[in-house]
């Protein structure tokens, strides 16, 4: 016989001895759902000295994804809980299938549980993506229910537990549908437990379902539960994948790693920086292209900015950025031609860059609008010349971080020309190949690069 409990509302947490339809808390319709008390067999667990504890070594399972282990700061950790959530499409089970692939071949034990296809749909993905490097060490359960999930994980004792997705499996003590903020919380929990409870540790990575507004569905609760929280952004219809962790209990959150999503399943860009630009010679020059360098994480990458001006027959020109803000390439806009004396109010402006990369920060500015003036003239600017600066309203130059690391991935890439704001870098450090032109004023660089 089930013991009766509260009902909780899934929105507000008012909780209620009965159902009502309208909660008395938020004034929502139809959010209170029956929360089912569990006995408490727990044994009391004493506290001990801190000075007393051993500190934990965060074994890692490390992958041969070399842009997943980056964004993880090293791998997986062994008795880690990671969520990982994306957009449909996205490709998050066909990225933890191959994760799970991965470890397996190493000879980690992995149990790999979907509420969301059949064991035949599993088998036919694995098929098409891993081909014959299947290790025999993955086990496949296609079940709702998380009780049972937990009987086979007794079974097997495996390493890693890949849960797709938290949101579609169940517990029958709670009386709610899957993916209910009770059932989802308290499945999480009992993952949770199962990962960091008794001396067996196990990492468990579970997909969760991206709602509308770019959030993971249910309770933020869930989110403060587990240790990382991985997102996997990118259009379906788009190659390029970007992985980020917004929380990382063992590493850093400014990480990000790339993926290219191809017919084989996600594979890792080791050197990003080949695919955010187009190699070009001297023969192949073009105009309205300026390549720059940004900082994703601790990882310098060179990028391609291009830009398309052409006369507008109305009254209000287009401005059309799809790599950073309208707002900041507005700016930029009014910039130049203010300070740089370039007249665009008849002009159509449209930017993006290769690989469908959104920019993040001011180091890109110089390089928009040196693409800008190359598509007003008409003049290719060099492949060998590269842009890392912010401009100010008054048109000059502004420093950036992390200038150095940026200069030196232009020298390991054979650069040969880099234009900074002034007194941005030491006099003293010397570069293999590349040779850096501080300069004080968007106007200098414009007449150093096309001419006066």
């Amino acid at each position: 016989m089930k013991t009766k409990g509260v009902f909780r509302c899934s929105r507000c947490g008012h909780e209620s001895p009965k159902w009502v339809g309208k909660c008395p808390g938020c004034d929502a319709w139809n959010t209170l759902v029956q929360s089912v008390p569990q006995e408490n067999n727990k044994e009391a667990k004493s506290p001990r000295r801190l000075s007393e504890l051993s500190s934990g070594t965060n074994e890692r399972i490390v992958t041969h994804m070399e842009e997943f282990n980056r964004v993880l700061g090293g791998g997986i950790v062994r008795d880690s809980v990671t969520i990982l959530t994306a957009k449909p499409g996205a490709g998050k089970s066909t990225l933890l299938l191959q994760v799970a692939a991965d470890a397996a071949a190493q000879g980690y034990r992995v149990l790999y549980a979907s509420a969301e296809e059949s064991d035949s749909q599993i088998k036919g993905r694995a098929d098409r993506i891993l081909g014959n490097r299947q290790a025999g060490n993955i086990w496949v359960l296609a079940d709702t229910a998380m009780e049972n999930v937990l009987d086979v994980v007794r079974k097997t004792d495996p390493d890693l537990v890949v849960i797709d997705s938290i949101q579609t499996f169940a517990l029958e003590a709670y009386n709610s549908r899957p993916g209910s903020p009770i059932q989802t919380m308290e499945c999480a929990n009992e993952l949770v437990r199962l990962a960091k409870g008794g001396e067996r540790p196990r990492a468990v990575i579970m997909v969760g379902q991206m709602t509308k507004e770019d959030e993971i569905a249910g309770l933020r609760a869930l989110e403060h539960l587990v240790d990382t929280v991985l997102i996997l952004t990118g259009e379906s219809g788009e190659e390029l994948r970007e992985a980020w962790c917004s929380k990382n209990r063992f590493g850093s959150t400014g990480e990000m790693g790339f993926f290219s999503m191809t017919e084989e399943g996600m594979r890792s860009l080791d050197n990003p920086s080949e695919f955010f630009m187009t190699g070009r010679t001297r023969a192949g020059e073009v105009c309205g292209s300026a390549l720059t360098v940004i900082k994703e994480g601790t990882r310098p990458i060179i990028v391609e900015i291009e830009s398309l001006v052409s006369n507008s027959f109305t009254p209000y020109p287009a401005r059309i950025g799809e790599c950073l803000r309208r707002d900041q390439l507005n700016t930029l806009v009014s910039i130049l031609e203010q300070r740089g004396g370039i007249d665009l109010y008849n002009k159509n402006v449209v930017i993006k860059t290769t690989g469908g990369l959104l920019f993040r920060e001011q180091a890109v500015n110089l390089a928009t609008i040196m693409s800008i003036v190359s598509s007003v003239k008409n003049i290719a600017i060099p492949p060998e010349c590269v842009f890392i600066a912010d401009v100010g309203l008054t048109g000059e130059l502004k420093k950036v971080p992390a200038l150095e690391g940026r200069i030196r991935e232009l020298d390991r890439m054979g650069f040969e020309r880099v234009y900074v704001a002034r007194d941005s870098i030491k006099p003293s450090l010397k570069f293999d190949r590349v040779e850096v032109f501080p300069r004080n004023t968007l106007r200098e660089v414009i007449a150093e690069v096309f001419g006066a």
